[in-house]
């Protein structure tokens, strides 16, 4: 995509990023637009058939026609899907599945990928690209991502005659959004991946050993992953190898998900841990990669070129874009697969364009994030 030439960096940047950049200007317009490409995917499936999506003309027709939904209202679906019943959500083949690290009343989550949401997760890169494009660094292109992601194959799926993969979609993130973007990720995902789908200390120290002998003579210009990852990881250097990531090397940016208070609560550890870094906030789940950081105030930024955005506030069901400054609601998000799929993240809204996940939706989250908030002097500060 992007070639050895300043100027064609340049311009490959713009373009990459121009689609997010008019979105967010104009996010009435992107999100209707998103929706109309979205029914015309829900009508080639059964359960977008039974809801009339080949009719549905209006957001407000959209709202009458498909209620809000939780991964319980669609485990049954998504378990037809997983047993070969691919056209009851899909309008594609499925081409693999991702897991979440956390579970549903005791059970990972299984969300289908297709060839569609694997062209959305490339945007995954998009806080990496607009750092570079507003600073000038493309000297970041010279070095190399330390990938301490999750594996993206952990086992596999029968669905009928076929057998798909399933892992975790932070390894797959990088395993795609490294194959279009100009600089390399080590570990390779292959090579995490080859170590298994463990979650014990000592899987996780077979990967923290891997990355730092595949990364301690590189040039390491980004750190991307989970946030909580990237602590443990410069902890374990630290009792394995008595050094910290910043004697190693010299980061220019960390981009991170996962967690809330990313660029708030965390960023003393990390910026102690890794030296003076940037630190962008990526805001994603297993389903789908919703915004990312896009310049220096924190908080992310929608991807309202790529999803429908709404959320259930005190007022009622509105769009994300409407919310006001201070606001708070649930976000209930329509991807390619997944129509008005409540996620159960609780959203918090600061001036145009910009929002916080500020945790899980349950009545004590407001009172935890703002406690953290007044103990690090934060306190609406973007």
């Amino acid at each position: 995509m992007i070639g050895s030439d300043t100027q064609d960096e340049t311009e490959g940047l713009k373009a990459f990023l121009q689609p997010w950049h008019e979105a967010v200007a104009d996010p009435v317009k992107a999100q209707q637009t998103v929706l109309r490409r979205l029914l015309q995917g829900y009508a080639e499936t059964d359960y977008g058939a039974q809801h009339g999506a080949a009719q549905i003309e209006t957001i407000e027709d959209y709202r009458r026609a498909f209620p809000v939904a939780t991964y319980e209202d669609y485990k049954t679906l998504i378990q037809r899907v997983m047993a070969g019943e691919t056209e009851l959500l899909l309008n594609e083949e499925p081409i693999g599945w991702a897991i979440t690290r956390g579970t549903t009343k005791g059970e990972s989550k299984f969300i289908p990928m297709t060839p569609t949401d694997l062209g959305m997760r490339i945007h995954a890169g998009r806080a990496m690209m607009n750092y570079v494009d507003t600073t000038g660094r493309y000297d970041l292109f010279k070095g190399v991502n330390l990938n301490l992601n999750f594996p993206s194959a952990v086992g596999k799926v029968q669905m009928g005659e076929r057998e798909l993969e399933y892992g975790y979609s932070s390894g797959i993130y990088v395993k795609h959004v490294s194959t279009f973007t100009p600089i390399c990720s080590l570990p390779t995902q292959d090579d995490i991946d080859a170590l298994g789908g463990g979650k014990t200390i000592r899987d996780w120290e077979a990967r923290f050993e891997l990355a730092y002998q595949r990364c301690k003579d590189e040039n390491v210009t980004l750190v991307g992953g989970v946030v909580t990852t990237a602590i443990l990881f410069a902890q374990y250097l630290r009792r394995a190898h008595r050094v910290y990531p910043k004697n190693l090397w010299d980061v220019q940016i960390m981009t991170l998900g996962s967690m809330p208070g990313i660029n708030t609560h965390y960023e003393p550890a990390l910026r102690a841990l890794y030296g003076p870094v940037a630190v962008r906030e990526i805001y994603g789940a297993t389903e789908g990669m919703f915004g990312q950081q896009r310049d220096k105030y924190r908080a992310w930024v929608p991807n309202y070129d790529l999803f429908f955005f709404e959320v259930q506030t005190r007022s009622g069901i509105k769009m994300l874009h409407e919310m006001r400054r201070g606001e708070l609601g649930s976000l209930v998000v329509s991807t390619p697969i997944l129509p008005r799929y409540k996620i159960y993240d609780l959203i918090r809204a600061f001036r145009a364009p910009y929002f916080r996940c500020i945790g899980r939706d349950r009545w004590w989250t407001p009172l935890g994030y703002f406690w953290s908030e007044f103990a690090s002097l934060n306190v609406d500060r973007l």
